[in-house]
């Protein structure tokens, strides 16, 4: 996805947003591990550092300055912490969603979650299974992504609360591309996820926007599946899916199930990337309970930050992106499968620190 950039022999650059809760340690486990990839592969990475949520309500009188955003558009990537938006003031007091904003500003149109069965992981799910939810990320129900001003959700009466959706033959027919293009390198295989038996316009024009982009891909084997029967499905056996793309709340909801069918949200990367830029961020949310306790799984944000970097190779033409993602991807793995070696969530005893710095010794194995 994206266009390539010039310049490809400077420095990438990675700006970083702690975030609240949890987010200032599992940010910082991400760093740890992102620093030992650029010795160890010669990435170049530079980091610059931004506030959001409430470090920057206190110091701004706004959980997103507009300064945030350009330090976003002109980095090459963004590893973004997760942030407690529901606990914020109202947005005309500042309270701003950082995610929500990055999305629409930056047109991050694509919400790669890719979710999986791991050796040695207890897991709910009856099968193993590697799949990827495809998430169109910039309209959908939800209320900030459905107007170009104003909430998509209002009150006519203090007993009538209405909401609108916004579905869009661009955005489907991206998402659709999007969708098609990573199955091609995986088991060429996309499932469309909708309600048009009850949503006729509006999952209809998303229908016939992918069957469109499906015949532009004759090698990919293509099905659609109704959103209720789709969430049956996964728990049956989601082994039997490969890509799947959908709107924003859809996306949202299977993307969480297939998380949890995989071990639980602690494991849930994902990417948000749009023509040109790219966001990393866990898939969970701030956990404020856990928060300065050394308690909290980083492996989420971690592994979004190995997606950030296989994306980066694509743009940049680094090849050693790639091979640094796919390392920080497989150290994961072996460190996750090591019960010694896991998370309070996963069953182990480990806290953050010694977790990232068990997971650094096995990246130190996949020296090039």
């Amino acid at each position: 996805m994206g266009t390539q950039r010039s310049g490809d022999a400077g420095p990438i650059r990675l700006l970083v947003l702690e975030g609240d809760g949890i987010g200032p340690e599992i940010t910082g486990a991400t760093l740890d591990v992102l620093r030992h990839a650029d010795r160890v592969f010669a990435l170049g990475l530079e980091f610059e550092f931004g506030d959001i949520g409430f470090a920057a309500l206190k110091t701004d009188g706004t959980t997103f300055p507009a300064r945030v955003l350009d330090l976003a558009r002109e980095a090459d990537g963004v590893v973004l912490g997760p942030v407690s938006h529901n606990a914020y003031p109202p947005v005309a007091e500042g309270g701003l969603n950082p995610s929500g904003e990055l999305r629409k500003r930056l047109d991050l149109f694509a919400n790669i979650r890719p979710a999986r069965t791991r050796a040695g992981v207890e897991a709910p799910s009856r099968h193993e299974f590697d799949l990827v939810v495809v998430r169109e990320n910039t309209e959908g129900f939800y209320a900030d992504r459905s107007m170009f001003a104003g909430p998509g959700e209002f009150m006519p009466t203090e007993d009538l609360a209405l909401a609108t959706r916004k579905v869009t033959r661009h955005a489907s027919l991206r998402i659709a591309h999007e969708a098609f293009n990573l199955a091609r390198s995986r088991r060429s295989k996309v499932t469309a996820v909708h309600k048009a038996n009850v949503l006729r316009l509006s999952d209809g024009l998303f229908l016939q926007a992918t069957r469109e982009v499906a015949r532009a891909f004759p090698d990919v084997a293509y099905e659609e599946q109704l959103v209720d029967a789709m969430a049956a499905l996964l728990i049956r056996n989601a082994g039997a899916f490969d890509v799947i793309v959908t709107t924003n709340m859809y996306g949202d909801i299977l993307s969480d199930e297939a998380a949890e069918l995989a071990g639980g949200l602690g494991l849930g990367a994902s990417l948000n990337a749009g023509a040109e830029h790219g966001v990393a961020q866990a898939q969970h949310g701030s956990a404020p309970t856990l928060a300065g306790q050394d308690k909290a799984n980083p492996s989420a944000l971690i592994g979004s930050a190995a997606m950030l970097l296989i994306w980066l190779a694509a743009r940049t033409s680094r090849p050693q992106c790639r091979a640094a993602g796919v390392a920080i991807e497989a150290a994961l793995d072996r460190t996750i499968a090591d019960p010694a070696m896991r998370t309070c969530d996963l069953g182990g005893t480990l806290g953050t620190r010694a977790f990232t710095e068990s997971l650094i010794l096995n990246l130190s194995g996949e020296q090039p």
